[in-house]
């Protein structure tokens, strides 16, 4: 397929030029505008958040709804998510904050690497219970398992489909009111909402949902009224259900019967960590860059300044995912700073006959494809702390051996 055209700076035109060349793959109906997130792509973007990061409270307010002035969340998780800030960078940047607030937010990057050493050792096995079986309520749940007129179910969907990014209250919200007390496949809720996180990212995004509905720990997050008339006062007061509120009790929902740990869980190879120094059999004519390192300090970007860059819609995988538009928007704002040829297609087919610098990543497409091209310069993904073979069963376990 031949090369797409240049993705356009000016955000009206990133829609229009998402529209004509990827609209077919998003989750969208036909004829509807493609929808953009107050999440902007791009590394001016990210360096900008980056630099106005103030932590301040964060330990306190973290977790805080609304108003959403009140929220002491970052936003910083879509830049980290496509490696326009690696968390090693994000790491440091909170070294002169408060010894509280700074512990705790490290305590959440710290998280997104163990996301990443789990799914890069268990791959696309994150789908399976990891410890425990999904939950069954006592009770059935007659209605949809995120219902419109419950006003907190209500906007915070609104959120998550018009703006795709959510505090991690919020998310716990959605996925235990899925799966803890609706009964509901915890893997078909993951999916529907990493379709519109713009930090979605296989790794993390399954991960908080078997930690909230209680297969990755054997303890359900049990969501009800309480949640929101702290963490969001007022919201009930505006519901039509205030007086008949489904969610009032705490469900009645224990965590479900162990199940079937995958051997790898506990221990296994590190293969997937990638090199730890540049392996390098040829000269590369390109660099490819892939959506888990987009940012100006892509190791393989570094270390070949001159060369062309190159990225692949992977269109195959996007029409199985059906994504929403606003993460393609936010994706081609970042393309349209890089200045890199941009294709659409099968990655495999379009970079065939290219030597290749690249940066590995901790994701098995990329293990998948990167064998089936010439790769003649692999660069090292930039770990805040690199895999080791030791168990990875639970979190407070794997930072105590990390540590």
């Amino acid at each position: 397929m031949p090369l797409l055209p240049s993705p356009p700076t000016e955000r009206d035109a990133v829609r229009a030029w998402v529209a004509t060349h990827l609209g077919h793959l998003t989750c969208e109906p036909p004829g509807e505008p493609v929808p953009v997130s107050a999440v902007r792509g791009g590394q001016r973007a990210a360096d900008a958040a980056l630099a106005t990061l103030d932590l301040a409270g964060y330990a306190a307010r973290r977790n805080e709804v609304l108003p959403v002035g009140r929220r002491g969340a970052t936003r910083l998780s879509p830049y980290v998510r496509h490696g326009l800030l690696p968390l090693p960078t994000v790491w440091a940047a909170a070294a002169d904050a408060p010894a509280r607030d700074r512990a705790k937010f490290r305590d959440e990057l710290l998280w997104q690497e163990y996301a990443r050493h789990l799914y890069a050792r268990l791959g696309h096995r994150t789908a399976e219970a990891l410890r425990f079986e999904a939950p069954v309520p006592r009770q059935a749940w007659p209605r949809e398992p995120w219902p419109a007129d419950m006003a907190c179910v209500a906007a915070t969907t609104a959120e998550l489909h018009e703006d795709g990014w959510l505090v991690n209250q919020t998310r716990m919200w959605l996925a235990s009111q899925w799966s803890v007390r609706a009964g509901a496949d915890w893997r078909e809720g993951a999916q529907e909402m990493y379709r519109h996180l713009l930090d979605g990212s296989q790794a993390a995004n399954r991960l908080g949902w078997q930690w909230a509905v209680g297969t990755g720990t054997g303890k359900v997050y049990g969501f009800s009224r309480w949640q929101v008339e702290k963490r969001a006062p007022g919201l009930c007061r505006g519901c039509a259900l205030q007086r008949a509120c489904p969610v009032q009790e705490w469900p009645d929902t224990d965590a479900g019967p162990r199940a079937d740990v995958p051997a790898e869980l506990t221990g296994g190879p590190t293969d997937a960590a990638g090199p730890r120094e540049p392996e390098v059999a040829g000269e590369p004519d390109a660099v490819w860059l892939t959506a888990e390192s987009l940012g100006d300090t892509d190791p393989a970007l570094l270390a070949h300044p001159d060369l062309p860059t190159v990225f692949v819609f992977d269109e195959p995988l996007l029409a199985h995912l059906r994504l929403s538009g606003k993460r393609l928007v936010f994706l081609a704002e970042t393309l349209a700073e890089l200045g890199c040829d941009v294709h659409l297609g099968d990655p495999v087919a379009e970079l065939s006959g290219r030597r290749l610098a690249v940066t590995h990543a901790p994701v098995p497409g990329f293990a998948r494809r990167a064998a089936q091209l010439d790769v003649v310069a692999r660069h090292p993904w930039p770990w805040l702390r690199r895999p080791g073979q030791g168990s990875l069963r639970s979190f407070s376990a794997w930072v105590r051996s990390a540590g």
